[in-house]
């Protein structure tokens, strides 16, 4: 199947293996991912699909290979197939990096997340009465715990985790738990509603 010589690029495994596994021949799946990942070849045209597999423009090989194509660009829920852990370490090299990287917090649907500093949490949350005499009678404290939780894990607050650490790389280990973050959220019927959550490590 391969050519003589250094001339020929490196075929992503991965990616090969992924295309036969959704139904693309293994001649076909082997052209395809040369030099090119799942996203890259989401983006290609037919034309360029039919010139890297060898094909003509108007055949049916082409149109059943144009099809899978289309489906994982829509990734359809209707055929959702389960992720193993080695079919997660096959999808790792398709996973963007840096600057790539998709942000929960810039999706339409998610609310704005904020991180308040720890100076501004009895200020934010005065409203609430979350004042409360200390346990050693002298003073009070911000019972803090009283507010509704949001997992460390949670996409949004891991975005704010990791734009906190870029500023500031000196944090301690444990420096995001009992954080709390400011939600608002925006609707057409109600307006503006904000409300405060408590960063936990477990429920």
């Amino acid at each position: 199947m391969g050519e003589a010589g250094g001339s020929k690029l490196v075929v992503k495994s991965s990616t090969k293996k992924r295309l036969v596994e959704l139904g693309v021949p293994e001649e076909q799946a082997h052209k395809l991912a040369d030099d090119a990942n799942m996203d890259a070849i989401k983006q290609m045209s037919v034309d360029e699909v039919a010139k890297k597999i060898g094909v003509d423009v108007d055949s049916a090989e082409l149109e059943k290979v144009m099809g899978i194509i289309r489906e994982q660009g829509t990734r359809k829920r209707t055929r959702s197939r389960r992720i193993t852990i080695s079919q997660k370490a096959i999808d790792d090299d398709d996973i963007p990096t840096g600057t790539d990287r998709f942000n929960v917090l810039n999706h339409h649907l998610v609310p704005h997340h904020e991180l308040l500093a720890e100076d501004e949490e009895a200020t934010a949350l005065a409203p609430w009465a979350l004042e409360m005499a200390d346990i050693s009678g002298e003073g009070t404290r911000l019972a803090k715990e009283l507010l509704p939780k949001i997992l460390i894990t949670d996409p949004a607050v891991q975005v704010l985790k990791e734009t906190e650490e870029i500023a500031n790389d000196e944090l301690p280990a444990g420096w995001l738990t009992n954080r709390v973050v400011r939600v608002r959220r925006y609707s057409i019927s109600s307006g503006t509603t904000t409300a405060y959550r408590l960063i936990v490590e477990e429920n």
